[in-house]
C-alpha cells in the first residue's frame, strides 16, 4: 500500500511520535523492573537457607510477567492514540 503525500507535501504516517514510543518503552522497562523486585521479595520471604536459585527464578518470572503485561497495555494505548489522532484530522 503506497502512501500519498498530504496537502503540505509530507507523507502521513501511522506511527506515533518517537517521543511517545520511547516513553512506552521506558514504562515497559520500569514495569518489568518492579515485577522483578516483587517476584524476588515474594520468594525471598517464603524461602529459608540458600535461596539464590529460587529468588532468581522468582525475579525472572515476576519481571517477565510484568513486562509482558506492561507491553500489552502500551501497545493498546499506542494504537488507540494513533487511531484517535487520525480520526480527529
Amino acid at each position: 500500500m503506497s502512501q500519498t503525500p498530504s496537502a503540505d507535501g509530507f507523507k502521513d504516517s501511522v506511527l506515533p511520535p518517537s517521543r511517545i514510543r520511547a516513553f512506552a518503552f521506558a514504562t515497559i522497562v520500569v514495569g518489568g523492573s518492579f515485577g522483578g523486585v516483587i517476584g524476588y521479595l515474594a520468594v525471598g520471604l517464603q524461602c529459608h537457607g540458600d535461596c539464590s536459585v529460587p529468588t532468581g527464578l522468582g525475579a525472572l518470572t515476576g519481571s517477565t510477567l510484568a513486562a509482558t503485561g506492561s507491553a500489552v497495555i502500551a501497545v493498546l494505548v499506542l494504537r488507540a492514540m494513533t487511531e484517535w489522532s487520525h480520526r480527529v484530522r
